[in-house]
C-alpha cells in the first residue's frame, strides 16, 4: 500500500531555447489519469500552433503508480521516454509534464532532442517545490463560538492545517491531520479544549509535508 510519495506543490512553466527551437515545459499536479488526459488536451489547445506537445506522467491509481508518455510525432524515444525518466529519477508522482516545441528551422538530431526535452523537464522541476504527501484524514470540528479561538490555537500549536470554516449555529472547522497523529490528537483535543467537542472524520486522504523549498 502506498502511504506516502513526493510530488510538486504547484503548477509551473519553464522554457529553454535550443538552436532556435523553443521548448516550453508545463509541470502540472494531477490526481488521476483522466485528469492528466484532460490537462494534455488543454495544453494542446493552448499551443495549437506548435509542432509537438510531448508528455509524460506518473499517477497513483488503485495503489499503483501508472506511467504513460508520448513523443507526439518526434522520433521514437526522443521526447516522452526521456521526460518520464526525469520524473522517475526525481521520484515524484501525481505529476504531468508537457513539453511544447516550436520548431526553429534547425534539425537537432536524436541526441539533441533527448537533451532538449530532458533539460526542459528538469528545469521545470528545479524551479518548483517538492513536497511529501502521506496518508491522513480530513476532520470536521463542531464548536461553540466561545471556543473557536482556543481550538484554532490548539490546531496551530500541533501543526494541524485548517482548510476552511463555516459559521452556522456552531462554528464548523475543517482540518487535515496525519494518520500518525490522528489518534493522539483526537483523544487529546476534547481534554484540552472542551469535553463536549464533536469531531467527525470525513475521509482518508493524502496530506502535504514539505521536503524542499
Amino acid at each position: 500500500m502506498i502511504e506516502n510519495f513526493k510530488t510538486i506543490k504547484h503548477d509551473s512553466c519553464e522554457e529553454i531555447v535550443e538552436k532556435k527551437s523553443r521548448f516550453i515545459a508545463n509541470l502540472i499536479y494531477v490526481e488521476s489519469e483522466q485528469q492528466a488526459q484532460d490537462k494534455i488536451k488543454e495544453i494542446k489547445k493552448k499551443y495549437y500552433d506548435a509542432r509537438h506537445n510531448c508528455y509524460a506522467y506518473r499517477v497513483i491509481e488503485e495503489d499503483n503508480i501508472l506511467q504513460r508518455s508520448s513523443d507526439d510525432g518526434e522520433p521514437s524515444g526522443t521526447a516522452g521516454a526521456p521526460m518520464l525518466n526525469i520524473l522517475e529519477r526525481n521520484d515524484i508522482a501525481n505529476v504531468l509534464a508537457v513539453v511544447t516545441r516550436y520548431f526553429g528551422g534547425i534539425l537537432l538530431g536524436t541526441g539533441g532532442l533527448v537533451k532538449a526535452y530532458s533539460e526542459a523537464t528538469l528545469k521545470s522541476i528545479d524551479s518548483n517545490e517538492i513536497i511529501e504527501k502521506g496518508l491522513g484524514f480530513e476532520i470536521q470540528i463542531s464548536t461553540p463560538y466561545t471556543d473557536m479561538q482556543k481550538i484554532e490555537y490548539f490546531l496551530k500549536t500541533h501543526n494541524i492545517k485548517i482548510l476552511n470554516k463555516e459559521f452556522l449555529d456552531n462554528v464548523i472547522i475543517f482540518a487535515e491531520i496525519s494518520k500518525k497523529d490522528y489518534k493522539e490528537i483526537t483523544e487529546k483535543f476534547p481534554k484540552n479544549v472542551n469535553k463536549n467537542l464533536q469531531i467527525k472524520t470525513e475521509k482518508e486522504k493524502f496530506i502535504s509535508k514539505n521536503v524542499r523549498e
